[in-house]
């Protein structure tokens, strides 16, 4: 039991734990609104409904901290059992961002550099002298992949080492000459395993377990190419085409090592996406050369950092990485500039849907975060026009010429007998010339029309026209 010592004035003591309190609630944004809440469930529930997939677990972060988790469907069909924000799920390919952040811990403490060649840890692999632990993490190796397929083919039911692995295909001719194309690879994030492990003198997942796993309080990551997944966990399935879904077979040990070896609940993989935004567990520079675009030898941009999917989302810089293995496929997008984050996991694999579940959230959080006034004032502006009116004290002088008496006849002929939108909602949004250019979808029963403006940064509107989409 906790007591207050008798040196302290009891009063006082009521005051500090207040402070405490409320000092803790300033640093942690509320839950998500009820309203984006009802539209996340819809949203994700529409997912299971076209697609069929058994579940689907999501975390949300915003302002730097977890602002929403939750689950949807069923985690096991048989025996029937709901999904909860609890249960793990594989993250396939998501795994190696950390096999990657472990390198890039390994670099800051000089027991490596990621333009060694990885000759200097992995001995006799094809042009190992040539081919840099840098263009291991960024697939522009030119190893061969080892797992292209969509499915478990019959020899991965069999065990394997990660030197089996390097033997057919990191020791065998190159697809292509060192940094000279990308091509995703499975093979390349074996071999990086391997470099950790020889650097650090400890196994990969214990490596990652000390330096990152328990600092950021990820409790239930577990490793699937050793373990499987427990009956409180989600269970994996996949569908011959439009078949019922069926229990997925498990991967031989071996096979997931270093590149998508990992399941954890969405929450933990949020708390990873945390430390991103906050860059607390690498030094600055590591996460700059981790997000930063890797380009080949002719200039030409890959849209991949080190582990990482590196792309514009909904107008911003995107941290991204899909993931799949048997029975599951997973999603995770951070926006570092906004300090947000979605993670999706599903329990069926070949399926798109943890990418689109997560990109239809993004969108959401965007729209809340940055259109409401936008949308209503384009709204208004909107319905205005349908009756060949405008309030020209919004408009620059040049859109204020735009709107002749012949175009808001136009606008009123045209716009006017489609009637109340039943939807107007803002879809992108970017800057160019000094100017805002948002883009909005406006619904009507039978027809969908498209709004673009260009806003100075004086609020007044340069452009705003309509069209059909």
């Amino acid at each position: 039991m906790n007591r207050v010592p008798r040196s302290v004035n009891p009063r006082v003591a009521l005051v500090l734990v207040l402070l405490a309190a409320l000092l803790l609630r300033a640093q942690s944004p509320a839950p998500i609104s009820a309203a984006l809440r009802e539209k996340v469930d819809a949203t994700v529930g529409k997912s299971l409904t076209d697609t069929g997939i058994p579940s689907a677990s999501i975390a949300i972060v915003q302002g730097g901290a977890i602002t929403y988790l939750q689950a949807y469907g069923d985690g096991r069909i048989d025996p029937h059992t709901p999904a909860v924000p609890s249960m793990r799920y594989s993250i396939g390919s998501i795994s190696k961002q950390f096999t990657a952040a472990a390198v890039q811990l390994l670099a800051e403490q000089g027991k490596l550099s990621l333009d060694d060649p990885v000759s200097r840890f992995v001995p006799n692999l094809t042009r190992g002298n040539e081919v840099t632990i840098r263009e291991l993490l960024s697939h522009t190796s030119g190893y061969q992949d080892y797992w292209p397929q969509d499915y478990v083919p019959p020899f991965m039911l069999q065990p394997i080492t990660a030197d089996k692995i390097l033997d057919q295909w990191a020791r065998k001719p190159l697809d292509f000459d060192p940094g000279t194309e990308w091509q995703y690879s499975n093979t390349n994030f074996v071999i990086a395993g391997l470099i950790v492990e020889k650097a650090s003198g400890e196994p990969l997942l214990q490596f990652l377990s000390e330096h990152i796993f328990a600092p950021l309080g990820m409790k239930s990551v577990i490793n699937i190419d050793q373990n499987r997944l427990t009956e409180t966990d989600a269970t994996g399935y996949l569908r011959y085409a439009l078949g019922p879904p069926r229990l997925a077979p498990k991967e031989g040990r071996g096979w997931l090592f270093a590149a998508g070896e990992l399941a954890m609940p969405a929450e933990d993989l949020a708390k990873w996406d945390v430390s991103v935004i906050n860059q607390s567990v690498l030094q600055p520079a590591s996460y700059s050369q981790m997000e930063k675009e890797v380009l080949l030898k002719n200039g030409l941009g890959t849209r991949y950092g080190l582990g990482v999917s590196v792309r514009q989302e909904s107008g911003q810089r995107a941290i991204e990485h899909g993931g799949e293995v048997s029975g599951f496929t997973a999603h995770n997008m951070v926006f570092p500039d906004e300090r947000m984050a979605v993670v999706v996991l599903v329990n069926e694999d070949s399926v798109e849907a943890s990418g689109d579940i997560a990109r239809n959230i993004a969108a959401l959080l965007f729209r809340e975060a940055d259109a409401g006034k936008q949308e209503e004032q384009a709204r208004e502006i909107f319905s205005a026009l349908q009756q060949g009116k405008i309030n020209r004290a919004l408009f620059t002088d040049n859109c204020n010429s735009y709107f002749t008496e012949q175009a808001l006849k136009d606008f009123a002929g045209s716009l006017g007998p489609l009637g109340s939108p039943t939807e107007f909602t803002q879809t992108f949004k970017q800057e160019r010339g000094g100017m805002t250019f948002r883009l909005f979808e406006v619904h009507f029963a039978q027809k969908t029309v498209e709004v673009w403006e260009r806003i100075m940064p004086n609020g007044k509107i340069e452009q705003y026209q309509v069209g059909a989409k």
